[in-house]
Formats: C-alpha cells, sequence, structure tokens
C-alpha cells in the first residue's frame, strides 16, 4: 500500500509539473504575439525637485545618456538626462522636463528610448497623412526634405511602440537630403487592428511597410531607404526579400534588429530561466497551424522565413546595422552573424554599453555619424 502511495503521489507530481510547464509554455507564446496594453514600470521614483530626479539603480537608469521617462501607467511623460551620482541603490540624474503628469506624487516609471513625442519638437515643417493598407487607413507622418527630392526614408517602428520611437531619426536623414515618412502598422494601437489582433513578428506587418513604398512612390520617391527599429527590422526584411516593390529600396538602416526571432526568443526565455522544453513549445505553438485557438493566431509565424541569417544570400542592397551588445532584449548575435555572412554588404556598428533601441540616447553624435556616412557613400553609388 505504501509503494502505491507513493506511487500515486509521484505521479500527480509528474502531472502538476507538466501542467505548469504547459501553462508557462502557452502564457509565454501569447504574450510576444498579443499587443500589451500596459508596460511594466520597472524604475522606482525616489524623490524629484526642480533640476534632478532620484530614481532606483537599474542598468536603464545607470546608462548615460538622455531617455524619456513614463511614469503613472503612461499618463505621465518626462524626459531625463546625464547621471549626477549613483549608489548600488539609487542614481540621480538631471530632469530635464516634464510634459505631462505630476511627477512629484508618482512612484513608479520606465524608461523609454522615445524623446520626442511629435514632429513639431524638432522645428521642422511636417504633415499629417493618411496611409492606405489593406486592413484601412493607417496614420503617418511626413516630414519633408530641406529641398525637394526624390529620396525618402520610411521608418518603421518596433514592437508594443509606435511611431514616435523613430522621431530621432529625422535630423540626420533631413540633413543628407531625405524626406521622412513614419508609418503606423497593424496592431500599434494607431493603425487598424487585424482581425486577430496579434503581432505577426513581421510575417504580416511588411505589407503596411509595402503600403508606404507605394505611398512614397505616389509622392514622387524614386529611392528608398527602409530603417526599422527592433521588430521593425524584421518588418522591414520581410518587405525586402518579399515584396513586388522592393525594387524601389536602395538601402536598408537596422537599429537594434530582429534578424532571427528563434535566436531572440531564445534569448528571452533563457532570461526568464525557462527550460529548453519550454522555448520549443512556445515555437511549435507560434508555428503551428492547429495552435491558434492557444495563442489566438488566424494564422500561424513562418519562423524559417524569418531567419534572415539563413536567408542572407537573398539580400542584395547595402544594409547598416547599429546594435549593441548590452541590447538585454535582442541579441546582437544574429546582426553580427548578418554582417559576417553578408560582408560585401552589410556595415555593422556596434556598441557595448547602449542597450535596447537607446544607441541614439547613449550616444548620439557616434549614431548620426554613422549613418550620415553610411547615406553619404549610399548616395555615391545611386544613379
Amino acid at each position: 500500500m505504501a509503494l502505491v502511495s507513493a506511487g500515486v503521489g509521484t505521479g500527480i507530481l509528474a502531472l502538476a509539473a507538466a501542467a505548469a510547464a504547459a501553462f508557462v509554455t502557452v502564457y509565454f507564446a501569447r504574450t510576444v504575439v498579443t499587443p500589451p496594453r500596459r508596460r511594466a514600470e520597472d524604475l522606482r521614483i525616489l524623490g524629484v525637485d526642480a533640476a534632478t530626479i532620484t530614481l532606483s539603480a537599474a542598468e536603464d537608469s545607470l546608462t548615460p545618456g538622455e531617455y524619456s521617462l513614463w511614469f503613472s501607467q503612461d499618463s505621465g511623460h518626462a524626459r531625463v538626462g546625464e547621471i549626477l551620482e549613483y549608489s548600488s541603490d539609487s542614481v540621480t540624474r538631471v530632469l530635464l522636463g516634464v510634459d505631462f503628469g505630476d511627477l512629484a506624487s508618482a512612484r513608479a516609471g520606465r524608461f523609454s528610448g522615445w524623446f520626442y513625442l511629435s514632429p513639431g519638437e524638432l522645428d521642422v515643417p511636417w504633415e499629417d497623412v493618411v496611409i492606405e493598407t489593406e486592413l484601412g487607413p493607417a496614420p503617418a507622418w511626413l516630414v519633408p526634405a530641406e529641398t525637394a527630392g526624390d529620396r525618402w526614408v520610411i521608418q518603421v517602428h518596433g514592437r508594443a511602440v509606435r511611431r514616435e520611437e523613430t522621431l530621432r531619426a529625422i535630423p540626420v536623414f533631413r540633413a543628407a537630403g531625405y524626406s521622412s515618412l513614419l508609418i503606423s502598422y497593424r496592431n500599434d494601437g494607431d493603425a487598424p487592428r487585424s482581425p486577430d489582433h496579434r503581432y505577426a513578428l513581421g510575417d504580416t506587418e511588411w505589407r503596411d511597410v509595402e503600403a508606404a513604398i507605394r505611398f512614397a512612390q505616389d509622392r514622387g520617391a524614386r529611392e528608398i531607404v527602409l530603417m526599422g527599429w527592433s521588430m521593425g527590422g524584421a518588418t522591414v526584411l520581410q518587405c525586402l526579400t518579399r515584396s513586388d516593390l522592393a525594387g524601389a529600396v536602395r538601402g536598408v538602416v537596422l537599429d537594434s534588429p530582429v534578424v532571427d526571432w528563434v535566436t531572440a526568443l531564445a534569448y528571452q526565455a533563457q532570461l526568464n530561466r525557462l527550460p529548453p522544453f519550454v522555448r520549443e513549445g512556445v515555437l511549435t505553438l507560434l508555428s503551428s497551424p492547429w495552435a491558434g485557438a492557444i495563442t489566438g493566431q488566424a494564422v500561424p509565424i513562418d519562423l524559417t522565413r524569418l531567419d534572415l541569417v539563413a536567408r542572407a544570400a537573398e539580400l542584395s542592397v547595402p544594409i547598416l546595422i547599429l546594435h549593441s551588445d548590452d541590447d538585454g532584449f535582442v541579441p546582437s548575435t544574429a546582426s553580427a552573424a548578418l554582417a559576417a555572412a553578408r560582408p560585401d554588404i552589410v556595415t555593422y556598428e556596434r556598441f557595448t554599453t547602449a542597450r535596447h533601441t537607446k544607441i541614439w540616447n547613449y550616444d548620439r553624435p557616434r549614431w548620426e555619424s554613422a549613418i550620415g556616412s553610411w547615406l553619404n557613400r549610399l548616395g555615391s553609388t545611386s544613379g
């Protein structure tokens, strides 16, 4: 009887462990493809005065540069500057200003690479435009070049953010003679939702970039650069390799890009201390037709098609990659692998302490110099 009881107990524990693993697998898979309703506030606000703010010490708050600080569940926004002093527990930084919200009463917030909230802050002419996509009209911002011309850049933001992320790139492209089109795409909170309201990690979003290319061509664009940030990088690369309009693209700039989703998801699984079988389960759920009822996806994601390291031979235009080794969200390993696979067309600007999509914030001169020099070389080979 004791042996039977022990066997039953062991069986119950095994079933419980299997159920827990299944729950974690489903939760992680759904998190990957579901647009978040709110972002975690991982920094404590310890003190504020007219000129400074003191925050809990963390990798983001201890990184030099200028950043946005969202607080009170994104109902408040401030901008912070250089580090004044720090300890193992806290860091005091310059408070550059509060755009809205009551920072004095806030208790927590999060850093963001966003710095500008509108193209109007850059003191440049701009207009609201609408791009007709297959899902309906998607809003965008158009910032014309200083001198009328046919060179355009289409800016594609990353996962769980909006086109404001890409405002930082306007000055360097405008100085190089490019009009900037900052787009929204399906499920980002500005553009129309897809029927399933799920991210496809670039596997369908690229069609909204294609619509933006068509819009730019209708407005006179003849030489187009695509710039993608984070998941926007994956989206841009899909457009480049799958769109009938890709021939209009002269080059690609990628900031902290997802070049291979399997690598990126494996990295996230490791960060979350998920065992390998859970990671494999997540990949299976995301890519299997039968799993839609579990993840909410209308169509499975073709993760093989999203691996641009394996598909590197299909790329043919110059590419500039800017990525930091301490990214913390998307590992730089796939970017480095793509650069190694295609040294003939890929220029790799490697950073070490800039975090994810915060390279401009950390070292604006170097970021702008890298893009400006690359654009100059691209221009000298056009025609």
